[in-house]
């Protein structure tokens, strides 16, 4: 219960829609028992009426009383079914809104956590399901319920003797009900946990079509979603029988009670102790009355399996965000003086540490060049910057405030970051660039292009700024999708910049161009540069290298190479790469 009144909460703010459309169920219900009802004046004051004035009398004014119920029945059941349905959709759409507000709040190790197809199957597959519950209540439930009560009332004011009998089968009815119910509930659970697993598969062997083909493993991904499917199509077909089993078992219950009522009726009418129109009105409105029960076992239905999806989507929502502003977060104007790490240590478990006791101090307006064999902690060290991820222990100070004291907005409106996988969007050219300055204008656009050498490319294609991508920049090469990144966060123009491999997927002219305008770039702003090519790092300030998550050595490009540590193994093992790697390299980015 506790969970079908948090999704009702949900309905507030759309309460004078609620209002109209109970309104409309009423309306809806008093006219269908007045239709069953009619049936009595036909029989008795039209056909059995020995007075043919008074039948003819009948005759003109209950055809026409008829017309008006039913014309009147159709635009309330009109209202009903728009007012209902504008409601759900408005709801669901509510639900998605603020489940898409606060996935993108949470942290960035969630996401490592959990998988992308369950997180899509929530906002998409769940909250369809979860407009079920506001709908099938509002609509079917709600007007059942009403359309039994006006029948009921019509029952016993026709015969509360036999009124009586026919409602000692509803009882009987009840009980499948809530044991069905019950039962969707749980396989409805299950359910919409392997459609989550469905929707991961197919997320993941499009996302990745590329090694898809070239490892010829279409086979394999062809069975594996099969499988798959097979396993969502069993546990569907399960809640199928039993949502089958529910109609046949009122269908039987019905109609025994209203074989009884024929057999108690038919007596009264031999016997003269009732009419043929009060017989006929009352075997109507019975024969409407056990279709509003059945119709409540198939919301019963719908409601658990609705349940079910809502308690997985509140589930999600009730995750709270574990890096978030802190009370009274101070806003980050500038970076005036230095950035300081203190003793910094963290791991993304509690006995797995990927940092240990990192003691940086980043001068404002200095490079820092961050190196090291792979796994090593680099990009995880440059994280905790704009709070991808919070230290675990010590802290990251920027002008003397720790990082978990300014706001996010503040703190990360002054980070520019390109990272080595480049993220674009299914959008134009244009609107690439400016993703984190939307109010652009296009002469600065096109000045950040310039800078990053993506420009003549730009030109080059079919609609210049205005071309559109494709999912993750598809219809790029890797080189242009990297100088497109690179000219965002030019155009973003913030005092801190993080590039991780910002040139890896450039060729040697481009790389030449971009290095160039990032050196101009870099010019009085703080940079951490994380490359694996040594050469785009000789001229930092500072350069460290990490090993294991350790500082094992600081210092210059020449004062490091005067050393016989890590450093000048990596850059001899780099500079003696074959000459043909490099060429691979470069056709690679083309």
């Amino acid at each position: 219960m506790k969970l079908y009144l948090r999704l009702l909460k949900y309905a507030r703010p759309y309460l004078g829609r609620i209002m109209a459309a109970m309104l409309c169920l009423a309306v809806t219900a008093a006219l269908t028992a007045l239709g069953m009802y009619l049936v009595k004046p036909v029989l008795d004051k039209v056909f059995g009426n020995p007075d043919q004035a008074q039948a003819l009398f009948y005759l003109r004014l209950v055809p026409l009383a008829i017309i008006l119920t039913y014309l009147f029945k159709g635009l309330s059941t009109y209202g009903q079914d728009y007012l209902i349905n504008n409601i759900g959709n408005r709801i669901v759409m509510d639900i998605r809104n603020q489940l898409y507000a606060h996935l993108l709040h949470m942290e960035l190790a969630f996401f490592h956590s959990q998988r992308s197809g369950l997180l899509i199957s929530r906002i998409t597959h769940d909250a369809t399901l979860m407009q079920g519950a506001v709908s099938n209540v509002l609509g079917r439930l709600l007007g059942s319920i009403l359309n039994i009560v006006a029948l009921v009332t019509l029952l016993f004011y026709l015969d509360w003797k036999l009124a009586f009998i026919s409602l000692f089968v509803f009882p009987i009815a009840v009980y499948p009900i809530i044991y069905i119910g019950k039962t969707l509930r749980h396989i409805s659970r299950e359910s919409q946990a392997k459609m989550a697993d469905v929707t991961t598969v197919l997320h993941e062997s499009l996302a990745g079509i590329r090694v898809v083909k070239a490892f010829s493993m279409q086979p394999f991904e062809i069975k594996r979603f099969r499988e798959e499917l097979r396993r969502y199509f069993d546990l569907v077909m399960r809640a199928l029988r039993k949502t089958a089993l529910s109609s046949p078992l009122m269908e039987f219950i019905g109609s025994t009670g209203i074989c009884l009522m024929i057999v108690w009726s038919g007596t009264q009418v031999i016997n003269g102790e009732s009419t043929a129109g009060t017989f006929f009105a009352f075997l109507g409105g019975l024969a409407t009355l056990y279709p509003q029960v059945k119709n409540i076992a198939g919301v019963n239905n719908t409601v658990q399996q609705a349940l079910a999806a809502a308690q997985r989507v509140f589930e999600l929502l009730d995750k709270k965000p574990l890096i978030k502003d802190a009370p009274h977060a101070k806003a980050l104007k500038t970076v005036k003086s230095k950035i300081e790490l203190k003793n910094v240590s963290f791991g993304y478990q509690p006995d797995r540490t990927v940092l240990s006791d990192i003691q940086l101090t980043v001068r404002a307006g200095d490079i820092l060049a961050i190196v090291g064999r792979s796994g090593a902690g680099k990009t995880t060290l440059v994280d905790l910057i704009p709070r991808f991820a919070d230290v675990g222990q010590g802290a990251i100070l920027i002008d003397g405030y720790d990082v978990r004291q300014l706001s996010l907005q503040s703190l990360r409106g002054m980070i520019g970051l390109v990272t080595q996988d480049t993220i674009l969007f299914n959008d134009t050219i244009r609107n690439n660039i400016a993703y984190g300055k939307p109010r652009a204008t296009q002469t600065d656009i096109e000045k950040a292009a310039q800078a990053a050498n993506a420009h003549e490319f730009i030109l080059n294609t079919k609609q210049g700024y205005e071309t559109m991508i494709g999912e993750r920049g598809v219809r790029l090469s890797g080189g242009q999708r990297q100088r497109l990144a690179i000219a965002r966060a030019i155009l973003k123009n913030p005092p801190i910049l993080i590039l991780d491999e910002a040139t890896s997927a450039l060729d040697t002219e481009s790389e030449r161009l971009i290095q160039e305008a990032l050196e101009k770039l870099m010019a009085h702003r703080t940079t951490f540069v994380i490359a694996h090519r040594l050469s785009t790092v000789q001229h930092a300030h500072q350069i460290v290298v990490l090993d294991q998550g350790r500082i094992v050595e600081r210092g210059r490009h020449a004062q490091l190479m005067r050393q016989q540590g890590i450093y000048k193994k990596l850059v001899r093992l780099q500079f003696s790469a074959p000459k043909s790697q490099t060429a691979a390299t470069r056709s690679r980015s083309r």
